[in-house]
């Protein structure tokens, strides 16, 4: 489903992190990281240039995940945001209305699926 897609996941719960990287792989697809901290995110982002998707929770111990996710979509990275608040921070949906929000949990096809649309999107 996923076939060879470098997926980057930011996300601060080791066992959140850890099941959506499994996930990943089951789908065939090859994890970056995960990473946990917006400072850790930001290097994986600046060192790695073959990120084709990424997985981002909002909320991080050090900040929110915007510059991230700025950065990966200026660079044309298909982004799923994942988190258990309310949705992106202010602007940012205003900025990227074709960004898909998920609320933790959701179905794991679900994710895989929006994954590969957003990878799609982008390159369309």
């Amino acid at each position: 489903m996923l076939n060879g897609l470098r997926v980057l996941v930011v996300e601060d719960h080791p066992a959140i992190a850890m099941d959506i990287g499994d996930l990943i792989e089951r789908a065939g697809g090859e994890v970056v990281g995960p990473v946990g901290s917006l400072h850790e995110a930001r290097q994986t982002v600046k060192a790695d240039h073959a990120i084709d998707a990424a997985v981002l929770d909002v909320n991080l111990s050090d900040g929110d995940v915007t510059p991230v996710l700025e950065s990966l979509r200026a660079r044309k990275v298909g982004v799923v945001v994942y988190t258990g608040s309310a949705g992106l921070p202010s602007g940012v949906g205003e900025r990227h209305p074709d960004i898909v929000v998920l609320q933790k949990p959701v179905q794991p096809g679900r994710l895989i699926g929006e994954i590969q649309r957003a990878c799609h999107r982008v390159s369309a």
